[in-house]
């Protein structure tokens, strides 16, 4: 009986096994280098990643919001995900690009950064408003539940600044490959294109595959 029992539990493993190669195959088949995503660098990094690389002035990329919620669930628990703000859009200068980012920031400091973003995501895009300069960014933030001296104190604190410094780390390092937004890298290695005839799904897929490469 012990044997038996045994021998099941293997053939379950095995099952198993099997259908998770082939659904690397499957993606395999379906996501071509050149084609669905190119290769940018020899190196990988030491764990997977993903960036994305955004502008809140982007309405591509504030409708793409959906597609990056369903990527982050579909995406392994060991799979970090980081969005990067860039600052070369012309829909406003580098400093108040950057104000924004800093907004960003805070709310990530301060475990809010869905709020922050949806919030300044729908004041530009659903509301139709102009940020000009670091007040309007401030207002924002205090409609959406962030305490203005907080804001205040936060904004110009080492910290903060020196997350808006490795953000704009990462856009320097990266701008050569990111010249238009929303823009995908992962594991520093590929860079994903989405292609007219995909789904939304097949984009999903396209990251979560990407992030399984070496």
């Amino acid at each position: 009986m012990k044997k038996t029992t045994v021998s099941i539990t293997f053939a379950a493993i095995a099952a198993c096994l099997s259908l998770f190669v082939s659904a690397q195959a499957f993606a395999q088949v379906r996501f071509f280098e050149n084609e669905h995503y190119k290769v940018i660098s020899s190196d990988a990094t030491a764990k997977p990643e993903v960036k994305e690389f955004f502008s809140f002035w982007c309405p591509h990329c504030f409708n793409f919001e959906p597609l990056v919620a369903q990527m982050k669930k579909q995406l392994d628990p060991s799979v970090k995900f980081d969005k990067v703000h860039v600052n070369f859009m012309g829909f406003a200068g580098q400093e108040l690009q950057d104000d924004v980012t800093k907004a960003m920031m805070i709310g990530r400091a301060l475990d809010k950064e869905l709020q922050v973003n949806t919030a300044i995501f729908t004041y530009i895009h659903r509301q139709r408003g102009k940020i000009t300069n670091v007040d309007d960014v401030r207002t924002i933030l205090s409609d959406n539940g962030i305490d203005t001296a907080d804001f205040d104190k936060m904004n110009k604190s080492f910290a903060v600044n020196s997350m808006l410094k490795k953000n704009n780390k990462a856009v320097d390092q990266y701008r050569r490959f990111v010249s238009g937004v929303p823009n995908f890298i992962v594991n520093g290695k590929y860079q994903a294109q989405f292609t007219r005839d995909m789904t939304p799904d097949d984009m999903v897929d396209l990251i979560v595959f990407l992030s399984t490469m070496k």
